[in-house]
């Protein structure tokens, strides 16, 4: 693979690089030629790495789904089930490979390793979460609707919780569910939060 063919994909790892111009894309891995990122963008495109339209200037990073039916979805860490305790952790660790007909189709997924009991009652398509299970997550789908499991950052630590947005008092609280007893955590705004994304699966370890 050429190097700025790789330096677009790590480019696309950290950040969104849709509605970006050419020569902005350019600017971010050393490239002034603008007709040269397009060629690159193509290339990648054709390998099935990204979904790239230009008249629209949309660039997401595609899952690749192999002959056989198998996706190949991005292992970026672990999340915890109970108190944010974990850190965050942005770097790919691998690739997991699964049937595609476990994996949903559409957005931009990629899969946490949950820690922790606190979820073990949750449903995910009639799958709950148990310590060392992976969790497949859409990082497209930042807004859920109440009552969704969500992988939230808060202090730079990351957390798998049910989604109960608390209108009345302005907050957001995220809760457990589990067969012990945790604390539900409430969100305010001078909180530091952030939705990574919706989970939409479970595999079980």
């Amino acid at each position: 693979m050429h190097i700025i063919q790789e330096k677009l994909l790590k480019e696309l790892n950290r950040k969104s690089l849709s509605g970006m111009t050419l020569r902005g894309i350019g600017s971010l891995v050393g490239e002034k030629s603008a007709q040269k990122i397009k060629h690159h963008l193509t290339q990648l495109s054709k390998r099935g790495f990204i979904a790239y339209n230009p008249v629209k200037r949309e660039i997401k990073k595609a899952q690749k789904i192999s002959k056989e039916g198998f996706v190949s979805l991005p292992i970026v860490g672990a999340a915890n089930c109970g108190p944010a305790t974990i850190f965050v952790e942005e770097n790919i660790t691998g690739y997991l490979k699964v049937s595609k007909r476990l994996a949903p189709h559409g957005g931009k997924l990629f899969i946490l390793r949950a820690e922790g009991d606190s979820m073990n009652k949750a449903n995910i398509n009639g799958k709950n979460i148990e310590n060392d299970d992976f969790v497949i997550v859409d990082a497209e789908q930042k807004s859920p609707e109440p009552g969704q499991y969500i992988v939230s950052i808060i202090d730079e630590m990351a957390n798998i919780k049910k989604f109960v947005p608390d209108t009345q008092n302005k907050r957001i609280v995220l809760k457990s569910e589990s067969t012990n007893e945790y604390l539900p955590i409430f969100i305010h705004e001078e909180d530091k939060y952030e939705i990574s994304g919706r989970v939409v699966g479970v595999i079980k370890k």
